[in-house]
């Protein structure tokens, strides 16, 4: 597996961790809906939240959460919908991003929470 394959899972493993100690609850993890790939779906209390994680070594060449292209965005807006249709849900919803930088030392996670 490439280097930036495991850093990525370890990322998506260290954001699950970090959302079940904020309590919420998950329920999927890389769920595919056509072109889109959602990291993962949590509830938040009354929220389902469609969750992207970025994961990066260093900042170097920018913060993670800026790697979060409007494209990106537009195709979770799409796996949000067909998510709540094939499932038969019906929520708010709320697209979060958690970035993480991912040094030897430790993790450094950022939550934004309503990012798009």
């Amino acid at each position: 597996m490439a280097e930036h394959n495991k850093k990525g899972e370890e990322g998506e493993q260290i954001a699950q961790s970090y959302l079940t100690d904020l309590g919420y609850i998950i329920l999927e993890k890389n769920w595919r809906f056509q072109k889109a790939e959602v990291d993962i779906i949590a509830k938040d209390g009354n929220f389902l939240v469609f969750v992207e994680v970025k994961c990066r070594s260093t900042n170097i060449f920018g913060e993670p959460q800026a790697f979060v292209s409007g494209k990106k965005q537009l195709l979770f807006k799409d796996a949000a919908e067909g998510y709540l249709e094939q499932k038969d849900l019906n929520y708010e919803i709320r697209f979060d991003i958690i970035a993480i930088i991912l040094s030897s030392q430790k993790a450094k996670i950022e939550h934004f929470k309503d990012a798009f």
